[in-house]
């Protein structure tokens, strides 16, 4: 019998034995969602009886400025399923994430976001794909709904260049929507980055992994939270923070120009005339020459950023108040260990 392929399910997977029920966690980020928040718990409830499975749901408030918290809190006053992040400000999505992988307690755990563009409904063939021995069931869009098409080109664009990229496999056409055992939640706590990308983070784990497809809703409420330069950095984080291929794609840049440069050589002693190039010419050539340097630069300078916030050590995100599940006054409680090694 071959042996199982590093980040492919087999059939052998299933000699793996899950956990009867079990805990499921399900850690939901949550940044300004309260036009939706409620709708998305009712969502989360109704397809808990169908888990076979324990349940708790960790929602993580990163710095919201609406009533998101309030109706956390109240949600949680209700349900003792319910445990409630408060973030002292906002830390960001990946962040938001990396705390409730970091503080779920399941067997297996799910990250879904908050506006229910991930049908909820999804998580009940993500966790039958958990139990037949996949470590990692990861949702595939085949279709987004309400997005133009300029983003679904540009995206899809996106996530094939980002997985040629790296120098381990990447599922394209994801996102964040997926259930992951404990075994690779462990692996990817360990780590000792506190800036992470967790779409790199994940795959880079290794285990057995196994796509689940799905129809990628339209938002029904509130609004994207991410503006255009938040795109670009959460794109340049995905590359930059995994990958050195861009570096080393500065060394082809220098081949480039070094061959032109001697193709120009031999070319001028083969077939030199009296008529020089015009000053257009040579000013567009200098100018091409130089924004290609400009380029290797600010690439080089983007690596050092990001060196230089990994060696600041800071955490990746300090929490202001926490409700655990089980507490049903729905009083949050102070985190006396708020600043201790928080990583993303």
């Amino acid at each position: 019998m071959n042996q199982p392929t590093r980040h492919t399910p087999t059939a052998d997977t299933q000699l793996i034995e899950r956990p009867q029920p079990g805990l499921l966690s399900i850690v939901v980020p949550c940044y300004n969602e309260e036009s939706i928040i409620e709708a998305t718990h009712a969502r989360i409830c109704s397809i808990a009886p169908q888990l076979d499975m324990n349940v708790e749901v960790l929602y993580i408030d990163d710095g919201s400025h609406d009533s998101t918290l309030k109706k956390l809190k109240n949600l949680a006053s209700e349900d003792s399923r319910i445990a409630v992040i408060e973030f002292s400000r906002n830390f960001g999505q990946q962040a938001a994430m990396s705390a409730g992988l970091e503080m779920a307690q399941g067997d297996a755990v799910v990250i879904i976001d908050a506006d229910l563009q991930d049908p909820p409904e999804v998580i009940i063939e993500m966790v039958a794909k958990w139990r037949t021995g996949v470590d990692v069931a990861y949702g595939r869009r085949k279709s987004r709904d309400g997005e133009s098409t300029f983003k679904l080109i540009t995206a899809s664009l996106f996530y094939r260049f980002f997985a040629r990229m790296m120098p381990y496999p990447v599922p394209v056409d994801t996102g964040d929507f997926k259930l992951c055992d404990r075994a690779v939640v462990n692996a990817v706590c360990a780590l000792p980055e506190k800036r992470r990308y967790l779409r790199n983070l994940i795959p880079w784990a290794g285990f057995t992994h196994a796509p689940v497809d799905y129809d990628r809703d339209a938002r029904t409420a509130g609004e994207t939270k991410y503006s255009a330069s938040r795109l670009f950095s959460l794109a340049a984080d995905a590359v930059l923070l995994s990958s050195d291929k861009p570096i080393r794609y500065i060394w082809y840049l220098a081949a480039l120009f070094a061959s032109v440069g001697i193709c120009g050589l031999i070319t001028e002693a083969t077939f030199s005339t009296k008529e020089n190039l015009s000053l257009s010419t040579l000013l567009a050539l200098l100018g091409f020459i130089s924004a290609a340097q400009t380029a290797a630069i600010a690439i080089v300078g983007e690596y050092v950023v990001r060196c230089y916030r990994e060696a600041q050590a800071r955490p990746a995100f300090v929490i202001r108040k926490k409700l655990v599940a089980g507490n049903k006054a729905g009083t949050m409680l102070r985190d006396e260990d708020n600043t201790k090694n928080k990583r993303s």
